[in-house]
């Protein structure tokens, strides 16, 4: 068996490292020192980069300007992009257009993926539902309206980066209402996936515009001070093609974001172990460095094993999503276990750091603390450990045990 990444995913990564490199994870204030964002926007000269890189269009097909990799490419840069706090909703934008290049109405793909693949368009997806801890699509009601042809494309127009009308003037529109919390840099995207539900339980996902009718945008900052928002959907009507109905589609979008969270937490975690080790070879107490010291050597080897773990079952998972291959239990499985080792695994590599870092840890001139705020957002993102444990308990229960 051969586990080598491929050619086109092994360029892809060191195309990603290459635009990575000139970023700073202290190039915005201290989410520590400031009682708000940390900044009002994403990153936009990077943003600017990656689509120079070809990277925002690597998952695209070739007929949209893409290179047609799978998400083990995808987990590939944003593991790179995760060792310097990356200010980008890379993750959001990528799954967002996979989803809708797998799912989506042909003319709304056609449409919009060139535009993402050249850095024009932002898209982001809420996630978190009301809480956080309830599914998503349960936040928000999609019931199916009645075809008017006077609100046929309501709030979609003919323009760059906005979606087609029907061009029947006859198809049934879809009415939204709801509330999505946390959505990652909403005021920065053009477009945002909702996921819904509908009178008969299914699972839908609903693609909107900020600026529509009916929409509101609350302000809300990240454990890591970024802004966020909580969108408000108030009898929001959209036209039929940009709502995504077919079953399964929101299960794998949502299972794509978690893999990437996973991809996320393995990158910042071997970035902090980095610092650390680096930290305690210099640092000495009694005439030799600390990392010579029985006790900071075992610890820190047991954070080496917390990040080989996470990488195979990160690898396991983005395999199971690129290839649909089966196994003794769903995809899904392999998707709970890499994220219960990406929560617990970078929690405990980001507290191993601040520990044997001492006081200097907590130095906001050191950008220490700054990655310990994202491993908490990442750990807490989409479900922490104890929820994937509860998950993979049904599905055992449901495929092993019965």
């Amino acid at each position: 068996m051969d586990f080598t990444f491929t050619e086109e995913q092994q360029a892809a990564t060191e195309a990603a490292r290459a635009v990575f490199s000139g970023v700073a994870p202290d190039g915005v204030p201290s989410p520590a020192l400031v009682p708000g964002a940390v900044a009002e926007d994403i990153d936009r000269p990077l943003w600017a980069g990656l689509a120079a890189g070809d990277l925002l269009s690597l998952t695209l097909s070739p007929e949209h300007g893409g290179a047609g990799l799978d998400p083990v490419a995808l987990c590939l840069v944003l593991r790179e992009s995760a060792r310097v706090l990356a200010r980008v909703p890379l993750l959001e934008t990528c799954a967002v257009a996979m989803a809708l290049q797998r799912y989506g109405d042909a003319g709304l793909v056609a449409e919009l993926l060139p535009g993402v693949g050249r850095g024009e368009l932002v898209l982001t997806v809420g996630a978190s539902g009301r809480t956080g801890h309830d599914p998503a699509e349960l936040a928000v009601t999609a019931r199916r309206e009645a075809p008017a042809s006077n609100r046929l494309g309501k709030g979609l127009g003919d323009g760059p980066g906005n979606a087609p009308g029907d061009a029947d003037g006859d198809a049934a529109g879809w009415v939204l209402d709801g509330v999505q919390s946390g959505v990652p840099w909403a005021q920065a995207a053009d477009w945002i996936a909702i996921p819904a539900h509908t009178g008969e339980g299914r699972a839908v996902v609903a693609l909107i515009r900020p600026t529509h009718d009916g929409v509101t945008l609350a302000e809300q900052v990240s454990t890591s001070g970024e802004l966020f928002a909580e969108v408000r959907l108030d009898s929001v009507r959209i036209d039929s093609r940009a709502l995504i109905d077919t079953v399964g589609a929101w299960e794998w979008l949502r299972a794509l974001l978690i893999t990437g969270t996973c991809a996320l937490a393995l990158g910042l975690g071997e970035a902090v172990l980095t610092m650390t080790s680096e930290y305690t070879g210099k640092r000495e107490q009694f005439g030799f460095p600390v990392a010579t010291f029985q006790s900071v050597a075992v610890q820190a080897a047991d954070r080496y094993i917390d990040l080989r773990a996470m990488e195979v079952t990160l690898w396991q998972a983005a395999w199971r999503i690129s290839t649909g291959a089966g196994g003794a239990l769903p995809a899904e499985g392999d998707i709970a276990v890499a994220k219960i080792w990406a929560s617990d695994g970078v929690r405990r590599v980001v507290q191993t750091a601040q520990h044997l870092h001492g006081g200097f840890g907590a130095d906001t001139d050191y950008p220490l603390h700054r990655f310990h705020a994202w491993a908490k957002q990442i750990e807490l993102s989409l479900g922490p450990a104890a929820a994937h444990e509860e998950a993979l308990g049904d599905l055992l229960a449901a495929h092993l045990l019965s």
